[in-house]
């Protein structure tokens, strides 16, 4: 499974890109399998506040980070929430996107998604 938050729709569409069950956080939403995530980064590299709360409940079945960020804040805070959430929480950052992606980027997901979400 995908478990996402989108705020812009960039996240939206990448997920919309990938072969997969997916669901969208919501407060309170409690999964019981493992999933993939795919977030957004707030701020200047910040996990959102409601990607947390999900992490807090569930962040024992994450098996991997995908983080959509915009490149022209530049290297340092891009696609933070994607590195913090991979220490907090020892997985692999499976990519960091700029906004939408590109179509190399959905097949290493896809690829990711496919050995060591479902495998």
């Amino acid at each position: 499974m995908i478990a996402y938050a989108s705020r812009t729709g960039n996240v939206r569409y990448v997920v919309s890109k990938i072969k997969a069950e997916t669901i969208e956080i919501v407060e309170g939403l409690k999964v019981d399998k493992p999933f993939l995530l795919i977030t957004y980064t707030d701020g200047l590299g910040d996990i959102p506040v409601k990607v947390t709360r999900f992490l807090e409940s569930n962040g024992s079945l994450c098996k991997g980070v995908v983080v959509s960020g915009n490149s022209n804040f530049g290297h340092r805070v891009f696609g933070g929430a994607g590195d913090k959430v991979a220490a907090l929480y020892r997985i692999p950052l499976v990519r960091k996107l700029d906004l939408r992606g590109y179509q190399a980027d959905y097949e290493a997901i896809q690829q990711f998604y496919e050995k060591r979400v479902i495998g």
